[in-house]
């Protein structure tokens, strides 16, 4: 199987705050995502982790979760992500870690990157999935993101904090796509 994150920000007391999510604090965040993500995700699927993983996260606390969450991982780096992977030996958890990928399911073709990008290849039949924007809809690029609909963001705040599969992912952004234009 195959799952789609990101934004996770373990350790960032503040992200709580910015993004609204319904933690009472960072250690039962880390908990929740931590059992969120074990709880869908065995040791054979592969999880894109769509950037922003730790951000203020303590070293050891980095490798203690990044022992327990399953799965063959691939990180797109993400603008908070060069902090904590300059103190570890990432190689040792990700099988892949880059700024770009392109990718397919066999049934569908991926541009994973951690910014939104507005053109990818093959961008009439392959998807752009991103993070970085959170559940953030202030953007001044927010209606052209908006009004495409291969642009996918793999964000917790959007995806209820687990990892998804591609087409949980493509129903939960229509579902968010909606809130944002409408404002409700």
């Amino acid at each position: 199987m195959i799952y789609f994150t990101g934004d996770t920000h373990f350790g960032h007391t503040g992200i709580i705050r910015f993004c609204e999510r319904p933690f009472s604090g960072v250690d039962e965040m880390n908990a929740i995502l931590t059992a969120n993500w074990n709880s869908r995700v065995r040791e054979k699927d592969t999880v894109y982790i769509l950037g922003d993983m730790f951000y203020h996260c303590e070293t050891n606390e980095v490798e203690r979760i990044l022992r327990r969450l399953k799965g063959h991982k691939k990180l797109l780096i993400g603008n908070h992500d060069s902090s904590w992977m300059s103190k570890i030996d990432a190689s040792k958890y990700f099988d892949d870690i880059s700024l770009m990928m392109e990718e397919s399911d066999g049934r569908h073709e991926f541009t994973l990157c951690h910014y939104p990008m507005l053109s990818w290849r093959r961008d009439s039949k392959a998807y752009m999935i991103h993070g970085h924007i959170h559940n953030d809809i202030s953007l001044d690029y927010w209606p052209v993101i908006a009004g495409r609909d291969r642009i996918i963001n793999a964000g917790v705040d959007v995806n209820g904090f687990i990892p998804v599969t591609f087409e949980e992912m493509v129903a939960n952004n229509i579902q968010f796509k909606k809130r944002g234009i409408s404002g409700i």
